[in-house]
């Protein structure tokens, strides 16, 4: 997270751990090894304690950005009357001789569930009472609720709960965040927080599994959605972000206001999302508290990447069913691709969207290298080609949702991501986005479905394919029954690709390159294409991410019609590492990035 405070002189944007140095500068505390001591209490607790260092930020906080005095603020205060002994984490006086309590502070960890949030907030309320202090706040990480102590009722918590604790004793503000402010702009965040924020998210619609895993991702999917477009809606400095809950206000006014952006961006891209928001208002509350308070938008765009590649990586392969491609692979598969900001790119089977953008990351690169401190030529080199150049099908609209998702939080790339059936009729696929044709491609780069069956029963469109045909020893072609989904993805990525120069990255099981009753679609791909590289990847590769299929990545060039090609060298290679282990730890040895070193030579020795 990287937080916003004032110093006497200027502003200054710090980052995750500035506040520590800050403090220890401005004499709020010192630490020593893995204790922290907080000066004006004279107090020392245990620094590698998860709720202390929550604690710790709150504190800076309630000095720095909440102008309360040091000198007023006491820890760990002693409830009376209480047995067992019970203390309050923090706690702000109104006067200096700390007897009359006016905030009272409860602080977990971040990440804590739902449920002990809650428990939190009236463990909170509860000792602001015994102590008489006028407000509460529950503290986890990024999540936060404030409240009216006199107006707390269980029933209707709402009605007590405030935007945020009044700045140095002052009035409650309806709104807390707004665009501009050094202190209540919106935070931007380390890989870490963001991860939990989204956990948190999910796990609110999740609802312990009152819903599916993958429906209540593709309500968090809408939700993001709309917390990007409110924090890129024009607005002035000083001007409220409305993806935030107000004072006193009802779970149904919140859901009234954030459904209506919904709505417009609805109407402004209705391939994004078609369905109104399938969610209770009381969720939606919870989900707004997670989130409120923090920029996706401006969040720098690795720590963005990595952070959501980690947490769908975990989605999928945790409670979706899916597998998921490992970055290591997918980014050196668009290593080898080459692929340049004028290159139409295609992922037929695009998943949540991880080729299309290490393809995008790539031309981001390329940008930064030709167009230097030109921050407008960089963004048209890569925005145009993020809007015009990149496309993706997905035959399962719910995870074609979250690609769309990824792509917009990735900063564009969504226009052209379609849910699909890829192996179905082109002209069907041309006439919903017409970006979508034969030999049209520069690039693409897949790892298809592996092992599903296409039955001829259920899919009409099997006896089209070439590879759904089989000649009897007569030489006469006879439908097959069924065909697997890989061998499909090969003809039809063929289709795709352009004549003579059309050129293409696809993962496949080692099966269809070594077993003798798959000759015949070896036979095809040969005789449709160069095949430029095999690199044969470990057992593991896909283990630990839900499928455990030995598989290889083929590197192939489309040829012209009637061209043709006796004999050609193949650049072959194993990779025994990959950038992690058979558990998913990550390991030191990348025998890929060697690989592409020895590829490039053997490219330069062939041209």
């Amino acid at each position: 997270m990287s937080i916003k405070y004032k110093t006497q002189k200027e502003k200054i944007v710090s980052q995750p751990d500035e506040y520590l140095k800050l403090g220890e500068q401005k004499g709020y505390f010192v630490m020593d090894a893995q204790k922290i001591k907080y000066i004006a209490s004279g107090k020392k607790y245990n620094f590698s304690n998860p709720e202390e260092k929550v604690r710790a930020e709150y504190y800076f906080d309630l000095i720095e950005k909440y102008n309360y005095p040091a000198k007023r603020i006491e820890l760990e205060v002693e409830m009376p009357d209480r047995t067992p002994e019970r203390y309050a984490d923090v706690v702000v006086y109104k006067d200096d001789d700390k007897k009359i309590p006016y905030i009272l502070v409860e602080c977990k960890k971040d990440g804590i569930t739902d449920a002990e949030f809650e428990q939190a907030t009236k463990q909170a309320i509860a000792n602001a009472r015994v102590l008489k202090a006028r407000f509460a706040i529950c503290v986890a990480g990024n999540t936060r609720r404030a409240m009216e102590t006199d107006k707390w009722n269980d029933k209707t918590p709402e009605k007590a709960t405030i935007t945020d604790i009044p700045i140095s004793y002052g009035k409650i503000e309806e709104f807390r965040y707004k665009k501009g402010d050094s202190n209540w702009d919106l935070k931007v965040l380390e890989k870490q927080e963001l991860i939990r924020a989204l956990k948190k998210s999910h796990d609110t619609l999740w609802a312990g599994g009152k819903r599916n895993p993958t429906v209540a991702f593709d309500e968090l999917a809408k939700i993001i959605f709309v917390k990007i477009r409110d924090e890129k809606r024009g607005r002035k400095d000083g001007e409220y972000y409305d993806f935030q809950i107000k004072t006193h206000e009802s779970a149904e006014n919140v859901f009234k206001r954030v459904s209506a952006i919904y709505q417009e961006a609805k109407e402004k891209d209705p391939e994004i999302f078609r369905e109104n928001l399938k969610i209770e208002p009381a969720e939606l509350y919870t989900v707004v508290t997670h989130l409120q308070g923090l920029s996706l938008n401006k969040t720098d765009l690795d720590t963005k990447g990595v952070a959501f590649e980690q947490f769908m990586e975990d989605f999928f392969k945790g409670k979706s069913g899916q597998y998921f491609t490992p970055r290591e692979i997918v980014n050196f598969a668009v290593k080898m691709m080459d692929i340049k900001n004028d290159d139409l790119v295609l992922d037929p089977a695009c998943g949540s969207g991880g080729f299309l953008l290490h393809a995008l990351d790539k031309v981001r690169d390329d940008a930064k290298k030709y167009f230097g401190n030109n921050e407008a030529e960089k963004y048209r080199y890569w925005h145009d080609f993020a809007a015009n150049n990149l496309f993706g099908v997905e035959i399962n609209d719910s995870i074609a949702r979250v690609a769309k998702m990824n792509m917009i939080i990735h900063d564009d790339g969504h226009t052209n991501v379609i849910g699909f059936d890829a192996l179905d009729n082109i002209d069907e696929m041309h006439r919903k986005n017409l970006g979508f044709a034969k030999n049209h491609f520069d690039i693409i780069v897949t790892n298809p479905p592996f092992g599903a069956n296409v039955k001829a029963s259920e899919h009409p469109y099997l006896e089209k394919f070439e590879l759904g045909r089989k000649k009897n020893k007569d030489g006469k072609e006879r439908n097959m029954k069924n065909q697997k989904t890989e061998v499909l993805f090969i003809e039809r990525c063929i289709e795709f690709l352009k004549p003579k120069t059309g050129q293409m990255a696809i993962v496949l099981p080692d099966g269809i390159l070594t077993n003798s009753m798959m000759q015949y679609v070896r036979d095809f791909l040969m005789e449709r294409t160069q095949i430029l590289a095999v690199v044969s990847l470990p057992q593991f590769a896909f283990a630990h991410f839900g499928a455990g299929v030995k598989s290889s990545l083929v590197f192939v060039r489309k040829k012209a019609e009637k061209e043709k090609i006796n004999r050609y060298p193949i650049f072959m290679a194993i990779a025994d590492h990959i950038g992690y282990d058979a558990t998913g730890r990550k390991d030191s040895k990348n025998d890929l990035d060697k690989i592409y070193e020895e590829f490039k030579k053997f490219e330069n020795k062939d041209n």
